[in-house]
């Protein structure tokens, strides 16, 4: 059971800055969700869901495991390139699109309302070998996330990386409960072409287990 959720199907109150994020009632679930799209983060502080779907990307669910505040990331690439672009309607994701920025945005704003980073349970998926033409990114996310949190001085306590198959995410920060269903049967290519989408905007010119639960 997910604990602090309003009654009667009524929203809890998003943090500052989140305005433009996609939150809904998950009927399914019978909770309040937010989803998250390549390039956005979210941080929850109440018994929300937040779902992505994973192909190439990345995402981190980064969570106070004491407090139950906690978030998620989705980017792809692993280092900030040109300034000059934008992305999507918050000012930070022109930035959070790669994960060095996505990281520390994410980690940050969980800091900001209160947790501790002694206390940060983390969580990695994704990086699916999805993009043919665009060779092993899946690889080079997860080569990146990996590093990253283990220069940081913290450690992953659950882990679904790699792999062919994209993947989508349900991820509970109150608990910490993850849930992953591998879409082995994709019956569009949304996920490809959004993430094809997604990279030819921010790819520079010159550049060429723990505590999940998997579901049907």
């Amino acid at each position: 059971m997910h604990c602090n959720v309003m009654p009667n199907h009524q929203l809890p109150p998003a943090l500052p800055g989140y305005a433009h994020i996609n939150r809904y009632w998950d009927r399914a679930m019978d909770l309040p969700a937010a989803k998250i799209l390549p390039g956005e983060f979210y941080v929850s502080l109440r018994g929300e869901m937040i779902v992505t779907v994973l192909g190439s990307c990345v995402s981190a669910c980064i969570r106070d495991k004491n407090l139950g505040i906690g978030g998620m990331n989705h980017f792809m690439l692993p280092m900030k390139g040109d300034h000059s672009r934008t992305w999507g309607s918050n000012p930070a994701s022109a930035e959070t699109r790669y994960g060095n920025w996505a990281m520390e945005y994410l980690i940050n704003e969980i800091l900001k309302n209160g947790g501790l980073k002694k206390n940060l349970e983390i969580k990695l998926f994704g990086g699916g070998k999805v993009l043919a033409n665009m060779g092993d990114v899946g690889l080079r996310n997860i080569e990146f996330v990996t590093q990253y949190v283990r220069e940081e001085g913290l450690t992953i306590s659950a882990q679904d990386l790699g792999d062919f198959y994209p993947r989508k995410v349900l991820y509970f920060p109150d608990t910490g409960a993850v849930k992953v269903k591998k879409l082995r049967k994709v019956h569009n290519d949304t996920i490809i072409q959004r993430e094809m989408a997604y990279g030819s905007q921010i790819i520079q010119p010159e550049a060429d287990a723990g505590d999940i639960e998997l579901f049907d």
